[in-house]
Order: structure tokens, then sequence, then C-alpha cells
């Protein structure tokens, strides 16, 4: 005999999972902290990263990154690398970062 349970699924009563970002180049950290968003320039076009992204690795290449946060906008260049996005986790690996 089967049994027939419900498929709602169940919401979650615990807080939503805040984004964070880390920009590393090869010299040191150069940013580590809570974001709202970030856009980035991909390889096959520029892109942004919201909370709950799906998971995913991409190239990068030279161009602007826009970091948000609640309390301001900030804006970086790279001159190349790679992102992966995982968990409300942005990894962003950099050759270098400019600040304008």
């Amino acid at each position: 005999m089967y049994e027939v349970r419900n498929s709602t699924p169940r919401t979650s009563h615990l807080a939503p999972q805040k984004m964070t970002l880390e920009i590393i180049t090869p010299d040191k950290k150069f940013f580590d902290g809570e974001i709202s968003s970030v856009t980035v320039p991909g390889s096959m076009g520029s892109f942004e990263v919201l909370n709950n992204h799906a998971p995913i690795i991409s190239t990068l290449d030279r161009g602007k990154i826009t970091v948000r946060t609640n309390a301001k906008t900030e804006t970086f260049f790279i001159k190349s690398g790679v992102i992966e996005v995982l968990n409300n986790k942005i990894m962003l690996l950099a050759e270098g970062v400019e600040v304008h």
C-alpha cells in the first residue's frame, strides 16, 4: 500500500542568506564583504550576479566591475580573471585591479 504525502514545499523561517564577495589578486585580498549585487565583464558579455544566483564559473575579460552594497556603489577595473558563484558566495580572482 502506498502512502500519499503532501508535496507542498515547506517555507523556511530563517533569515535570507547574505551574499558575500571576495576579490583576490596575486598580491592581496582587494575586497571582502557583503554586497547586494555585482556586475562583471564576462568573456561572452557583461552580467550581473544577484542574491541566490545559480552556481556559475566564468572567465572575465578586461573591464569594469560594479560592486553594490546597501550603503554605496564602488567601481573597479580588472585586467582579466575568473569568477565563481556558489551558495551566495562570490569568489573573483583577478590578474590585477585598478580603482578609478
